[in-house]
This record gives structure tokens, C-alpha cells and sequence, in this order.
């Protein structure tokens, strides 16, 4: 089988390797089989396609509608490095998963406004499938709602013509979307556990994702539903996907 890639830009190594343990466990992998780039250490490598079955993308602590001016270089990098890859990745409709941060970069590739109006905090939301969720080929099995983790300071505001809606929430009309038929980007994260998220919500304590004194109430939000289901779509990707 021809490996997959995920593309990772967390710079803190706890969470970055549980990341990258949740893709393998979910995505029914071993370290051959899905080889990590982290863009924040590196620019990325010259990812040719036709040596790879297929892309995957982690979270991270970019976001896409900061003013150009607070974006860092490593930023600036990472999303030009994106632009480019993406120019290739849709024309060819090469397999593609973003979570989270895929929706930043799909997003943004693709001309949708992301910005802060359904930005959502850190907690258990219920994720409804449209129809064309429902009959999507990696979302098979899935029940019509299910619980799924989120927290993220923007998104996408409306879907670009090119992109198919293919689940909301309450507080976030674009959960999910593809763009042809191969193309994908989450904004809930398929790869977590519950002690994922925990670990993160501890890692990053300091970003302003909850104030100060929000901890305890952050890590009771994630534990007050259980999640199962989202995990089930990186295997169905792979296994779709895996040549």
C-alpha cells in the first residue's frame, strides 16, 4: 500500500504525538502507513501524489482570518505551502481529510469567508448530517446526529458554490463539506477521545480558547455526552482511499 501523509502544525511534541497516535488508531494505520510532516518544524516537503494514497491534516494554532500582520512567518509559510498543494490536490480531486485547521485551508483555498461569527468553544456538540451527508461514502454507517468535539475560534461563515455541505451543528452551520468527490474538511475533530481533547485543553490553557478560570468547566463540557462516532470516517477514508 502506498502510504498516507498527515500534515501536522502543532509545535508543542505532547500534543503533537497524540495527535499523530489518534490519526494511526482511528485511521487503522502503523507509522509506515501514514507518515507525519510537521510544517511547523520544516517547510514541506514536495508531496508527489502518485506515491501517496491520500492526505490527511491535524488541528493546529493557525487561523486563517487573523490580519496578515499578526500572522508569524512560520504562518505565512504553512499557508502559501498549503495554497500550492491544494491548486493540486482539488484539480486532480486527489483524497483529502482536513480537521479543523482543513477547514481553514479548504476553506480559504476554495474563496469561502471564515471569520469569527460561529466560532465555537470547547465542548460535545450534536453534528446533523445533510442528505448529501447521509449518502457520502466515508460518513456510511453513521447515524443522521451524533455527538462530536469541538473548539475553534473561526469558521466558515457560508459555503462557496464549489462545496457541498455535508454536516452542521447548531452553533456552526459548516461542520463539514467536500469539494468534488474526494475533497474533504472537518470542523469537529474525527480523531479525537475524550483524554485527547483533555490533554489539548490542558496544552493549551493559554491560548484563549477559555479564560483562566475555566478549566475545570472546560474539561466537564467534553465529558458531559459520549463520542463515538466520528472516529469511524478516517477508516472509512482509508479504506476507500488505500491503493
Amino acid at each position: 500500500m502506498k502510504p498516507f501523509v498527515l500534515l501536522a502544525t502543532r509545535a508543542e511534541d505532547q500534543p503533537a504525538d497524540a495527535e499523530y497516535a489518534l490519526f494511526l488508531r482511528n485511521a487503522g494505520l502503523d507509522e509506515r502507513e501514514l507518515v507525519r510532516v510537521r510544517l511547523e518544524a520544516a517547510p514541506m516537503p514536495r508531496l508527489d501524489l502518485d506515491t501517496i494514497s491520500g492526505i490527511l491534516v491535524g488541528g493546529g494554532p493557525f487561523n486563517a482570518s487573523d490580519p496578515p500582520e499578526r500572522k508569524t512567518p512560520v504562518q505565512h509559510r504553512v499557508e502559501a505551502e498549503f495554497s500550492a498543494l491544494l491548486d493540486e490536490v482539488v484539480a486532480r480531486d486527489f483524497p483529502f481529510l482536513g480537521a479543523c485547521y482543513g477547514v481553514g485551508t479548504l476553506g480559504v483555498h476554495q474563496g469561502a469567508p471564515i471569520d469569527r461569527t460561529y466560532a465555537e468553544p470547547i465542548s460535545v456538540v450534536p453534528v446533523t448530517l445533510t442528505d448529501s451527508g447521509a449518502s457520502d461514502p466515508i460518513l456510511a454507517g453513521l447515524p443522521r446526529t451524533f455527538n462530536a468535539f469541538v473548539g475553534h475560534k473561526e469558521a466558515i461563515r457560508s459555503l462557496p458554490d464549489s462545496a457541498t455541505l455535508l454536516a452542521s451543528s447548531p452553533t456552526c452551520p459548516v461542520q463539514m463539506f467536500r469539494v468534488g468527490a474526494n475533497v474533504y474538511a472537518t470542523q469537529f475533530h474525527p480523531e479525537l477521545d475524550v483524554d485527547g481533547i483533555i490533554l489539548r485543553i490542558h496544552a493549551y490553557a493559554n491560548h484563549g480558547y477559555f479564560a483562566a478560570d475555566e478549566l475545570e468547566t472546560t474539561i466537564a463540557a467534553v465529558r458531559r455526552a459520549p463520542v463515538s462516532y466520528p472516529s469511524r470516517m478516517l477508516r472509512s477514508f482509508v479504506e476507500r482511499h488505500a491503493r
